[in-house]
């Protein structure tokens, strides 16, 4: 599933309330999975769950465990995969990220899609403020 497919998704507990609207998704790049759904909960306020309380991304929905745990004490990775510019690890440019998509059962990030082609996952080697370094190739 593409993560510009997920934001913007409401949040859906078992009773059928709605819990939020994502916003976006956080990623752990040395791991290579999505930890926390960032979300606009009631009053505008912002919440992050942690991917452990998820039970399925549906095409209109995210729908969340009956006893999934609560906002996360953790704070999730800041920055946004979505919009970072990429480096590499030899500091040349590749573009900016457009999209990436992800396994919705398991989290594990497959692929990112830049302006200037597609990155595979094991390419990633962190995001920070600047920008997500990968691996150079060749």
């Amino acid at each position: 599933m593409l993560f510009s497919r997920v934001r913007g998704l409401p949040v859906v507990a078992p009773d059928a309330t709605e819990t939020g609207v994502v916003t976006s998704l956080a990623v752990d790049v040395d791991a290579g999975t999505v930890t926390h759904l960032r979300l606009r909960g009631r009053h505008r306020r912002e919440t992050v769950l942690p991917w452990a309380a998820v039970h399925a991304v549906e095409p209109d929905a995210v729908l969340v465990h009956a006893h999934s745990p609560g906002p996360s004490d953790a704070p999730a990775p800041p920055h946004d995969l979505l919009g970072s510019r990429v480096l590499t690890d030899t500091g040349e440019a590749r573009g900016t990220v457009l999209d990436a998509v992800f396994d919705p059962d398991t989290g594990r990030v497959l692929a990112v899609f830049t302006t200037l082609g597609t990155l595979s996952a094991e390419l990633l080697l962190g995001l920070g403020d600047y920008a997500l370094v990968v691996r150079a190739t060749g």
